[in-house]
């Protein structure tokens, strides 16, 4: 189990200029659905742009702290 906070905190760690949205979806923190939108992503594939995500996530995903991981990325307008 792993807190929004602590999702959220790992993703800026990374990319420091991100927005993150995280919400719990079963409230037993192991199932999130993830927003980041960041600049860090112009130019990337959605795929490079999710390796981002899971790079910055990779302990939490190991550990299977994080079960389930809904992600969606985007540049900003």
């Amino acid at each position: 189990m792993v807190h929004p906070d602590q999702v959220k905190a790992a993703i800026t760690q990374a990319l420091p200029d991100a927005c993150v949205d995280v919400e719990d979806l079963t409230g037993g923190g192991d199932h999130l659905q993830v927003t980041v939108v960041s600049s860090a992503f112009n130019g990337l594939t959605r795929v490079k742009q999710h390796q981002l995500v899971y790079g910055a996530l990779r302990q939490e995903l190991a550990s299977e702290a994080i079960h389930a991981l809904a992600l969606q990325t985007s540049t900003p307008a």
